[in-house]
């Protein structure tokens, strides 16, 4: 074995919170990960013959363990994610197997789980616990329970099984996804081809064919375009595109990627759901629903309730909305019948025409900088705390990767990462914040209290063209709020004990709180005001510009809402009510759900489930509905700055710091429910949500 592969100075096992992004390689998972598990288990042998139910003689250890498990792999999966390769995917595939074992060791621990249960049942030593280190107790005898420590023998065996293969397949859905979404390639070569699309689409369609052999002097203005399924290129061909050929080629590509050949995803789907219903069921729960729902603050009637309430209120608006989009093409002179892929197009014409907007209209006044700016301006009045560029105080992954310092009264309070472009050929789709290392008293450096926490966000707008800046949508400014929102709960956290702090230990279906209720600021005047400026001249949004903005907010938003209450209506069905090979496929359970939850049925051939990621590959398998239930919370969280006046300065300070103490502060050291009344003096209501959607009785 290479020097550079030895436990000793592999670039993957460092104990400083800032992992070495930029030399760790694939070469170095598979010694790297071996040499720690061999030492975690070590150590595990040696806590399991000593343990004492205390917080010094049990949790302690245990947080130990998890922490420099999590940090290592959370750097491999962090890369393999945004950075990925074959020799990336094999090294892990060789090694989390291993990983995977220590994990179903620990979580089957016995001496641990009794020594849980032993400090919890003694009265003396629970009394004297904190109320967060009471919530880490609970938390891990909850977790010890779902993990299997109750099982034995065949039962504990089979259990196990079940969690590496299910491990395994979440990792090869999500390759198989990458490598579909990757395969599309499409040149356009006549200007005829690419009629209706926008200045920017046409540039990052020039710039990609660019990079192809043999046409190195593409051109926006000229050609050729190469277009792909990656969302910065994919969603300006079907909201702009007069080419409806090319729009129905690339719908039909994207409903059915990973479906078939050798990245079909539809078995793994099938594989999955059987096995997550055979695990409940030697957990003593009826489905996965049910084990899903252990963990959150709903129940699976709860859920269904809340979804049944929105999708009531959200289908008759839909169909309004559907109706209202064939009746103004048919005014265009569109003759052919409405489909999938004419929806998108003729709804972007007919909010040109209603509110005379249109993103490429907003995009030069969203330049990635200036955003940035009024993103952290926003979080200093809000939050007091002040965000400053740290680049080169720690290794990056890409040139593109931003480091961030966040300091609250002169004080450092917590680092970020942000990679904010698409690259389709190694990263995958979507938005996502995580922890690189979390708040803990545990992990304190010298002169310090605790180990400060650090995020990552990782977003894929659209890239800068040519020497412009990125210039984003605003969905785009959206979800860079959104996932800002994730990582100030993760880094604002007031707790110490590292188990509960920041996104630790939050109920899954609370988690999307602060997220969503950043998104609020994006609507606000004050804030734009901020950042909505024109990258060439400086100009500030005009006003007229804002109040079409404004006016546009609720523009389809029946259809926005019942499209996610189908998908967590679907999900949850799924995983409580659907058995696979019985004849019926879950592309037929898809429709059936459809009939109550869409307004154009599905294409037959619609796999949409085979890309599908959150609940096959990530994190929202029977828990899709959170981001529902926690929209909820988000919109009567935004509320109480509306009940105390957007254009009182004071006010809103006064609040932002009240949510900072409670929501942001808190993190799962408090149940969710609490930490929303000490912020908001009384439980969650419906209403703010179909208000701000448009959605309440007297709207509809």
């Amino acid at each position: 074995m290479e020097a550079a592969t030895t436990a000793s100075d592999n670039p993957l096992l460092t104990d400083s919170p800032l992992p070495n992004y930029d030399q760790v390689k694939a070469e170095h998972v598979v010694p790297g990960i071996r040499a720690l598990l061999a030492q975690l288990n070590s150590e595990l042998d040696g806590l399991e013959t000593s343990v004492e139910p205390s917080w010094e003689g049990l949790v302690e250890p245990v947080e130990r363990l998890v922490d420099r498990l999590s940090r290592a792999w959370g750097t491999v999966s962090h890369l393999k994610a945004v950075r990925d390769s074959e020799e990336l995917r094999k090294a892990v595939e060789e090694v989390q197997p291993e990983k995977v074992a220590f994990s179903l060791r620990l979580s089957q621990s016995k001496p641990l789980y009794g020594a849980f249960k032993a400090l919890k049942d003694d009265e003396a030593s629970w009394s004297a616990l904190s109320e967060a280190q009471k919530r880490v107790v609970e938390g891990e005898l909850r977790d010890f329970v779902l993990g299997g420590v109750a099982l034995e023998g065949e039962a504990k065996e089979r259990f196990n099984a079940i969690q590496q293969e299910l491990s395994q397949l979440s990792t090869k859905f999500s390759n198989n996804l990458l490598d579909a979404t990757k395969a599309f390639k499409k040149l356009l070569t006549g200007k005829a081809e690419v009629e209706g699309l926008p200045e920017s689409a046409l540039a990052l369609a020039a710039q990609q064919a660019s990079k192809e052999e043999g046409h190195e002097g593409a051109t926006a203005a000229d050609g050729p375009w190469l277009v792909t399924l990656d969302f910065p290129s994919y969603f300006p061909v079907m909201t702009h595109a007069k080419n409806r050929p090319l729009r129905e080629e690339m719908y039909r590509a994207n409903i059915t990627r990973a479906s078939s050949g050798d990245i079909n995803n539809t078995p793994i789907i099938d594989r999955v759901l059987e096995l997550r219903g055979e695990k409940a069921r030697l957990l003593g729960y009826a489905n996965h629903a049910e084990v899903s729902m252990a963990s959150k603050m709903a129940t699976l009637g709860k859920a269904e309730e809340l979804l049944e309430q929105l999708r009531a209120a959200s289908f008759p608006a839909a169909q309004r909305d559907l109706d209202d989009i064939r009746a103004f093409a048919a005014e265009q002179g569109f003759r052919e019948e409405m489909q999938q892929w004419d929806v998108s197009y003729w709804a972007e014409r007919l909010k040109e025409a209603k509110y005379s907007i249109s993103d490429e209209e907003l995009r030069p006044y969203f330049a990635l900088p200036n955003v940035l700016d009024g993103l952290f301006k926003l979080a200093h009045r809000l939050f007091g705390v002040t965000i400053e560029a740290a680049d080169g105080e720690a290794p990056v992954w890409h040139p593109d990767v931003r480091f961030f310092r966040v300091t609250k009264d002169g004080k450092p309070k917590a680092y970020f990462y942000l990679d904010p472009y698409s690259r389709p050929a190694e990263k995958r789709g979507g938005a996502w914040m995580d922890e690189v290392c979390g708040q803990s008293k545990l992990f304190a450096g010298p002169g310090s209290d605790v180990r400060l926490p650090v995020a990552h966000m990782v977003c894929n707008q659209t890239p800068p063209v040519g020497d412009k800046p990125s210039l984003m949508t605003f969905r785009e400014v959206e979800t860079l709020f959104h996932e800002f929102g994730h990582a100030a709960q993760h880094m604002l956290t007031q707790q110490r004990e590292g188990l509960v702090a920041g996104i630790r230990g939050v109920e899954w279906d609370a988690v999307e709180l602060p997220s969503q209720f950043m998104e609020n600021w994006c609507y606000d005047r004050k804030t734009l005001n901020e950042f909505a400026r024109h990258y060439e001249t400086g100009e500030a949004m005009p006003e007229d510009l804002y109040q079409r903005l404004l006016a546009a907010r609720t523009y389809r938003s029946g259809s926005q809402s019942l499209r996610q209450v189908h998908f967590a209506t679907l999900d949850l069905d799924l995983h409580s009510r659907f058995t696979p090979g019985q004849g019926e496929t879950v592309f037929d359970r898809d429709r059936k759900v459809a009939e109550k939850t869409t307004v154009l049925p599905p294409l037959p051939e619609d796999r949409f489930l085979c890309g599908f990621s959150h609940i096959f590959a990530g994190g929202y398998s029977a828990g899709y509905y959170s981001y529902k239930w926690a929209e909820v919370l988000s919109a009567d969280a935004f509320a109480a700055f509306e009940d105390a006046g957007l254009d009182d300065e004071a006010a809103v300070e006064a609040t932002g710091r009240r949510f900072a103490d409670t929501v942001l502060a808190l993190g799962g050291g408090r149940a969710p429910d609490l930490v929303f009344k000490d912020f908001r003096g009384r439980d969650p209501s419906v209403e703010p949500l179909l208000r701000h959607n448009n959605l309440t009785p007297a709207a509809a």
